[in-house]
């Protein structure tokens, strides 16, 4: 919802249009919601709504406090207020598609980002989170095809070319991938692209160029647990098991309910000839629902 975190300095700016009392009630409204006080913040918007049950912004507004409390249908049901007000609000159409998005009714996200769209075709946000929708859906082409025209649009987003490698890497075109990657860096260089251009690679078997890419997302990112957990899965395959505790050790500390961390820990261990250690992280793994662990922690009986 950043889009929406920025939509508010917008609407605080534009609350001197209303009468002095609705004017303040809004504004603190405001305050509220920066504090995280989404439930002050739903309050006073109602109160701004009944002095004008006409005014789509605090509609839109109290939409997103809904949303921050987890009230997605509540939101969902703000946002259709806004636009029954005001057709064209794009921003509303934005927002029900992160309500429904996170409702888990992909479909209907899609629907709504595509009714932003319609009214602007180059909103980076909309474009993006569809996107990240159709991913999510496994439509990879798709996805593909929107992170393309985020990058038309908007070359300077390196966000742009990672979603886009994400999702080419998805559809097995790693070397895709990789460029467009290495094509982010030249607009920003991020942590998650060397940790994507590292992962791609090691789809590759390209593990020495893999590990250097992930030592630089951990420089950049020191808390970047995935990266400690790929780089280890690189050091597994370069035969190095002992260094390959050490990085999923490292990422367990970061999350402790890193199910993938706890398995590969574990076939490091049992490289390493340590059953009992091995067994003891396929145990925690399967407690944390990792799927090989069952059938690895059943061998160890």
């Amino acid at each position: 919802m950043k889009k929406l975190i920025c939509l508010v300095v917008v609407l605080f700016v534009s609350a001197v249009s209303f009468g002095q009392s609705s004017a303040a009630l809004f504004n603190r409204a405001v305050e509220k919601y920066y504090n995280q006080d989404y439930k002050g913040a739903v309050q006073d918007y109602t109160k701004v709504i009944e002095r004008n049950n006409k005014d789509a912004k605090a509609y839109l507004s109290r939409g997103i406090a809904k949303y921050y409390l987890q009230d997605f249908e509540g939101a969902l049901a703000d946002q259709d207020k806004a636009i029954q007000i005001n057709p064209k609000y794009e921003d509303a159409y934005f927002n029900k598609g992160d309500c429904r998005y996170n409702l888990q009714d992909y479909p209907g996200a899609i629907a709504e980002y595509t009714k932003a769209l319609e009214l602007d075709p180059k909103d980076a946000m909309a474009l993006v989170s569809r996107g990240l929708t159709k991913q999510y859906s496994n439509d990879f082409k798709g996805a593909v095809e929107d992170f393309t025209l985020t990058i038309k649009y908007h070359p300077r987003i390196a966000y742009g070319y990672i979603y886009r490698g994400v999702a080419k890497y998805y559809m097995g075109d790693y070397n895709g991938a990789i460029a467009d990657y290495t094509k982010s860096m030249r607009v920003q260089k991020l942590s998650d692209g060397y940790f994507n251009r590292g992962t791609s690679k090691s789809a590759l078997k390209d593990y020495q160029s893999a590990m250097t890419d992930f030592n630089k997302a951990i420089v950049m990112n020191p808390k970047h647990y995935r990266a400690y957990h790929n780089r280890g899965l690189t050091k597994i395959a370069l035969g190095d098991n002992g260094g390959a505790v050490e990085d999923f050790t490292r990422a367990i500390e970061l999350n402790s309910h890193y199910g993938d961390a706890y398995y590969n820990r574990g076939v490091a261990k049992l490289n390493m000839n340590k059953k009992d250690a091995a067994c003891q992280d396929f145990k925690r793994a399967r407690e944390l629902g990792q799927v090989k662990a069952r059938a690895a922690f059943n061998n160890c009986k």
